[in-house]
């Protein structure tokens, strides 16, 4: 009787070292996943913020061009017409 007490109480230690090491598996590859989601967010809010600035600075590189062709256009038409 005694080493039937014995067999269900390491029975049911055993189950319960299985059950929280599986929990702290599991809690584990939660948080991994979450941190590699945030790491992946950033990345990419990242991306776009470098992807809008140069964007950016190219439509105003391009507006400048612009800008200064059409006041060397208009000097040269004053100058023609004076």
């Amino acid at each position: 009787m005694v080493v039937l007490m014995v067999m269900v109480v390491l029975v049911v230690l055993v189950v319960l070292v299985v059950l929280v090491v599986l929990v702290v598996m599991v809690v584990l590859v939660v948080m991994v996943v979450l941190v590699v989601m945030v790491v992946l967010v950033v990345m990419v809010v990242l991306v776009v913020m470098v992807a809008l600035v140069v964007m950016v600075v190219l439509v105003v590189r391009v507006v400048l061009v612009v800008m200064v062709l059409l006041v060397v256009e208009v000097v040269v038409r004053m100058v023609e017409w004076c």
